[in-house]
Order: C-alpha cells, then structure tokens, then sequence
C-alpha cells in the first residue's frame, strides 16, 4: 500500500467522498484534500478517474512518504 494526498477544486460531499472509504476527505476554502493508503497504481486510477468523470478537477497528487 502506497500512502497518498489527492487535492481537488471542489467541496466534495459526503455522499461523493463515502465512494472512497480509505481515503478521509478535509474541506478547505473550496477545496477538498484526500488522504489514505491506495493498494496500488489500478486504485489510484480508479479514483482519478471517478473523480474526473464527475467533473470534479484534480489539483494535485502526492506520495506520502512513511
């Protein structure tokens, strides 16, 4: 498991962020931050790409370092 940050430009909702269960959502000034373990690259996508199709923009991606 890789630990990541996900940031988007959005205030995502609870019933958007509950698709992720792994990933605990924080809201700030329109933006929401991500953050959790990703089993690997195929989960990751996933996620990007979920967010993506919902029009939600995504800011930034990061590798949290153990």
């Amino acid at each position: 498991m890789t630990r990541m940050l996900i940031r988007v430009d959005a205030e995502l909702t609870d019933e958007l962020t509950s698709k992720f269960p792994h990933l605990r959502p924080k809201t700030h000034r329109a933006t929401t931050t991500l953050t959790g373990d990703v089993e690997d690259q195929e989960e990751l996508q996933g996620v990007l790409n979920f967010l993506s199709s919902m029009g939600v923009t995504v800011i930034e991606v990061v590798t949290i370092p153990e």
